[in-house]
């Protein structure tokens, strides 16, 4: 007898997905959500870029309005929230009654403005802000923060806990992005410092290779302590310390400023800290330590 094959007639149970958005990090979106076994649809405005995601299972849409339509969540992560209203706005008809989740970079402000608009429509909101580069998505060591509708984000956090660990801030649409905007100011800090030890360290010809086990250790060992501690600090009021005030650093600083000179390296990046460190002084925070300078970011509201 000829041999027969039975048609694989599986459907996957897993809620359906729409992904807006095929960039770097909407594609690792949509391929994390396609590996969950979720019925993936997705739509990019240039349509070459469905092409690997087809080759996983996904299905292109030609318009937003039918990617939206496929599934009761959509996910949309494109280069900035204008791009979110110019692709949005027109489809509230589309959207009523389902839920949008907005990972689009963006800031506090925007996102609550968004949300403002969603309600208005009747589209339930979701903000999300990603820790993550779209090679750690669907990893241990990535997550997303959310905040805005909470029976939305309760409805889908099971779908979404396929890009990584879920994180819920708060009901306020704009706390995810502020804390992922805190998260990324401490990163850019680091980044920046970082930056400024390697062109110091080339100035004599020394390779940046050398430097970093070293560079590594003594950040991980700083930022171990310093993280915590100031913000204890910080929420306490209480900023005397014994280990490093704001006069030993106003007065050493200057060191890394000479050198820079002296070395030919631009100190755009430090300047700022030398500053806030003789007003600190000047405003008589002598003995305080370093969470002091918090403060002294506030801007009068």
């Amino acid at each position: 007898m000829p041999e027969t094959h039975t048609p694989d007639t599986h459907v996957s149970t897993q809620p359906p997905v729409t992904v807006l958005g095929l960039g770097l990090m909407g594609s690792a979106l949509a391929s994390a959500f396609l590996k969950a076994g979720h019925p993936t649809t997705v739509w990019n405005r240039t349509a070459a870029r469905t092409g690997p995601l087809v080759a996983q299972g996904a299905t292109p849409a030609g318009t937003p309005a039918e990617a939206i339509a496929a599934s009761p969540l959509t996910v949309v992560c494109l280069t900035a929230y204008d791009d979110v209203s110019a692709v949005l706005t027109p489809l509230t008809s589309t959207l009523t009654g389902r839920t949008l989740v907005n990972v689009t970079n963006g800031t506090p402000v925007q996102a609550r403005k968004f949300a403002a608009w969603a309600e208005e429509h009747g589209i339930a909101y979701v903000d999300g802000g990603i820790m993550a580069v779209p090679q750690m998505i669907a990893t241990p060591a990535a997550y997303v923060l959310y905040s805005g509708s909470q029976e939305a984000y309760d409805k889908h956090r099971t779908t979404l806990s396929a890009l990584g660990g879920t994180r819920w801030t708060g009901t306020d649409p704009g706390l995810a992005a502020l804390y992922d905007l805190s998260l990324l100011t401490g990163m850019y800090g680091m980044v920046m410092g970082v930056v400024q030890s390697y062109a110091l360290i080339r100035s004599e010809g020394i390779s940046a290779r050398e430097l970093a086990p070293l560079l590594t250790d003594w950040l991980n060992a700083m930022t171990a302590g310093l993280v915590p501690h100031t913000a204890e600090a910080v929420d306490s009021g209480r900023h005397l310390t014994d280990v490093s005030s704001i006069a030993a650093n106003q007065a050493a600083f200057p060191n890394l400023l000479h050198t820079f000179a002296d070395q030919g390296v631009r100190a755009d990046l430090f300047e700022p800290m030398r500053q806030l460190l003789d007003r600190a002084l000047a405003e008589g925070h002598v003995a305080d330590g370093l969470s002091r300078l918090v403060d002294l970011l506030a801007e009068p509201r």
